[in-house]
């Protein structure tokens, strides 16, 4: 008789969830915003953005801009970014290069992929611990890495992978090659359009209906991503990209329902909120408001796509990426990180180095990173002034955090510490690794308290003085150091 009863309890709880994840949204932002957010997201911590389309042709932009605006910059002579500029930059590289009368869609035709192995791409990825990626099927120039016939219609031309250029279908072989992995499939598409005819206000309905949303809909029933990152909307209300509508077809018909996460870059929401499952910035340093996932994306140097102008000096560090990681996480935030593929679909060696030592160090930190959560405090400051700023005009550079960590400018505090939290335990990030004592302030022990430093299988010694935990760390020779660039202390049951 209990058996059975328990047989019948288990039917009904999971009747209950499949109707909790079956439920139907309705066209309001206080339906749509009930929805929670997969979990997997913000467990997820570490993702790479790639930024490749024809734009990755020409591969040229002056430092502190984004390359992947090569076409608008050309267009319109004008140039945003660290720096100053005339605004013709862009223009007079292009017409020395390629000629005054190049057009930028003849890059499509040498947007040949050549070198493009979807699965290298993914085995680089699991190396360098990423959870998720996000691709950008369709820039703001509208060219489609898939075959979007709503693409080669309306702008009246051949305007796709599988019709001009590589002549091959760019995603499939992107999402088939994560399939194999445990890596979330993402995408990124642009709302703008800078040269469709319909692009226009007064066309923008039909833009919306015709174009944008069946392009929308095809990658989502085709290719069933994990997540849609939309971006450019310009200064259009949600009324006009019919975000509550599409919102509550992914959310209630489409094939991933249940799975998928939707940023926050859909239109500008006319309640005056945000609307989405996580918040999005980039090249910033702030955290964003805690009612939601959020997450901080940015390049490996000023541009996402690949600029071939950068120089050495232009890159994050190993050290300034993965303390900017440690950074985001210890507030609750997500990484995503920018790669840029050149036009022949090969990922520069900097960009594969960099992604190979943040995996290394994932390897040994990892439990600090994946699932955690913000603790009660994020970090612990020393002596000084905190408000040191970075002087960039515009995009934070991705080395700043080392002001703020390893080498200050006189007279400004520094983060000592960093900390996240998982379960029973507490993770302290070190950025410099401790010689002697390491002062925890303000946590208190209690008598299961346990100190280890992940990756060293030696004990370590501590004490509770006062409101302090003091931990004495041994020399560590260098054959026993666990990783570089910073060091993770875990505390098991402390308060």
């Amino acid at each position: 008789m209990m058996k059975k009863a328990m047989l019948v309890f288990a039917a009904l709880f999971l009747m209950m969830g499949a109707s909790a994840q079956d439920k139907t949204y309705e066209q309001t932002w206080e339906s749509l915003d009930s929805r929670p957010t997969p979990s997997w997201f913000k467990d997820a911590k570490f993702g790479i953005f790639i930024h490749w389309g024809i734009y990755s042709v020409p591969m040229w932009s002056p430092k502190g801009t984004y390359q992947e605006w090569y076409k608008y910059w050309l267009d319109n002579k004008k140039l945003f970014g660290n720096g100053d500029f005339t605004g013709t930059e862009i223009y007079d590289y292009h017409t020395k290069m390629y000629g005054e009368d190049f057009n930028y869609n003849e890059f499509a035709r040498k947007f040949k992929a050549l070198d493009y192995d979807a699965d290298a791409w993914a085995k680089l990825f699991e190396k360098a611990g990423a959870k998720y990626i996000v691709l950008t099927t369709k820039h703001h120039d509208g060219y489609a890495l898939w075959p979007s016939k709503e693409a080669s219609r309306d702008y009246g031309r051949p305007w796709n992978s599988v019709e001009v250029g590589p002549k091959r279908d760019l995603v499939k072989e992107y999402t088939d090659a994560l399939r194999k992995t445990d890596i979330k499939v993402g995408f990124y598409i642009s709302c703008r359009e800078w040269e469709s005819p319909l692009y226009k206000p007064e066309l923008l309905d039909l833009y919306v209906s015709r174009h944008f949303i069946p392009q929308v809909k095809d990658l989502v029933n085709s290719y069933h991503p994990d997540l849609l990152w939309s971006d450019g909307p310009d200064n259009y209300s949600d009324s006009i990209w019919q975000t509550k509508k599409l919102f509550q077809w992914i959310y209630s018909e489409s094939p991933v329902k249940n799975t998928i996460v939707l940023n926050d870059r859909w239109a500008r929401f006319t309640d005056g909120k945000k609307h989405g499952d996580y918040y999005t910035r980039e090249y910033s340093t702030h955290a964003m408001p805690g009612d939601k996932p959020w997450e901080e994306c940015r390049g490996m140097g000023f541009s996402f796509s690949y600029n071939l102008n950068e120089d050495v000096e232009d890159y994050s560090s190993p050290q300034g990426l993965i303390l900017t990681l440690v950074n985001i996480v210890s507030k609750g935030g997500n990484l995503l990180l920018g790669i840029g593929p050149n036009g022949s679909g090969k990922i520069p060696p900097i960009m594969q180095e960099r992604l190979l030592q943040m995996g290394e160090w994932l390897k040994v930190n990892g439990e600090a990173i994946y699932g955690t959560h913000a603790w009660k405090q994020t970090e612990q400051w020393s002596k000084g002034d905190r408000n040191w700023k970075d002087k960039s005009k515009h995009y934070v550079g991705g080395n700043s955090i080392l002001k703020q960590t390893v080498d200050p400018d006189p007279g400004y505090a520094v983060k000592e510490i960093f900390f996240t939290a998982k379960e029973n335990s507490v993770y302290a990030i070190l950025p410099k690794l401790p010689e002697g004592k390491v002062i925890l302030k303000d946590v208190q022990s209690t008598r299961k308290t346990k100190v280890t430093m992940l990756g060293y299988d030696k004990k370590l010694q501590w004490k509770q003085n006062g409101k302090n935990l003091v931990i004495e760390v041994p020399v560590i020779s260098y054959n026993e150091v666990p990783c570089h660039y910073a060091w993770t202390l875990k505390l098991e049951n402390v308060e």
